[in-house]
């Protein structure tokens, strides 16, 4: 199974079996974006399709040979710590998106969190709460930031002086944003764990979050049905409140939920992809086994298969009906 998917690093002591998957397979990275400032660490960036469902053999030949991180690398600019998780790409895709229109330069790393990278006394010493996704600033004294919304924002506030992918604080879609970015992080990803990842199949928690998840799609679907982006002025404006759903809306499928039930967010997921910042942020540091746009194929449609009966059955022994809001 992609752990990828799971959360963004509690830990092995969560894992549901002894598999090693393609994206367990020490995709550490550290993807250099200004030679300069990056102190004794191997370089590997690979091009990929955003929505690869695994990595190709030459990539993997490429992670098993590099090391595994063992502390900060960078002397300047933005160093990121995160791997290929719904909450990782915010901080990836929104560093691309500076980048792109201003120039900022970043190095990333690629803390494996099937490893339990993230629990080792060096991350800690950057986020206590040992999780992915973490920045730390090394132009503003070696600010450490984590938690992804939090990372969002601050580096809205001090990147973003143009406001192209937010908004000043002084206007109501500021507000509006982080109303929207809350909702996300308030209730979108508990259904992967008793789907996917729970040993023990309990029919009640699996009806219920799956059927959360639904209610909350439905209202993202209603939301972008006259509209282009979430917040903004008119049709709306591509910003990070867009940015903080992305990664969760890509990986809908994983959840045993078609995108199909939703048309308005799927157009808005495929709008948002036609962003190239958008697509370098799904490779940063490994790229995305499932994407909501791309039918599964396989031994891991066999399995969504499989997880959709057992959802199925669950919701017709609590009389489930879909309801939203």
């Amino acid at each position: 199974m992609p752990r990828q998917w799971m959360d963004d690093g509690r830990g092995t002591d969560s894992r549901t079996d002894g598999v090693t998957t393609h994206d367990e397979r020490a995709l550490v990275l550290a993807v250099d974006h200004d030679h300069d400032h990056v102190r004794n660490a191997k370089h590997v960036v690979f091009r990929t399709s955003p929505c690869r469902s695994a990595p190709t053999t030459e990539q993997e030949d490429a992670v098993a040979a590099m090391s595994r991180p063992t502390g900060l690398i960078a002397s300047k600019g933005i160093e990121l710590l995160t791997w290929g998780t719904p909450n990782g790409y915010k901080a990836s895709i929104l560093l691309e998106e500076l980048k792109e229109a201003y120039g900022l330069q970043y190095t990333a790393q690629g803390i494996n969190i099937g490893q339990n990278v993230q629990k080792e006394p060096w991350f800690t010493a950057v986020n206590p709460n040992g999780r992915i996704p973490a920045i730390v600033d090394h132009d503003n004294g070696g600010l450490a930031v984590f938690e992804g919304n939090a990372i969002l924002g601050y580096l809205a506030r001090r990147y973003d002086t143009e406001r192209r992918f937010s908004f000043a604080v002084d206007d109501d879609d500021y507000t509006r944003a982080e109303s929207w970015i809350g909702w996300q992080h308030g209730g979108l990803g508990q259904a992967n764990h008793f789907v996917r990842f729970s040993k023990e199949k309990i029919p009640y928690p699996i009806q219920r979050y799956v059927g959360e998840t639904e209610r909350l799609y439905g209202i993202l679907d209603a939301r972008l049905q006259d509209r282009d982006y979430i917040v903004g002025p008119g049709k709306g404006k591509y910003s990070i409140a867009d940015i903080a759903l992305l990664g969760w809306v890509n990986g809908l499928n994983f959840t045993t939920i078609s995108i199909d039930q939703f048309p308005s967010v799927k157009s808005w997921l495929a709008r948002c992809w036609e962003r190239p910042a958008v697509q370098r942020g799904f490779t940063v540091p490994n790229p995305p086994s499932v994407s909501s746009l791309k039918p599964q194929e396989g031994e891991a449609a066999e399995k969504t298969r499989e997880l959709k009966e057992i959802v199925d059955k669950a919701k017709e022994q609590y009389g489930y009906k879909y309801a939203s809001p």
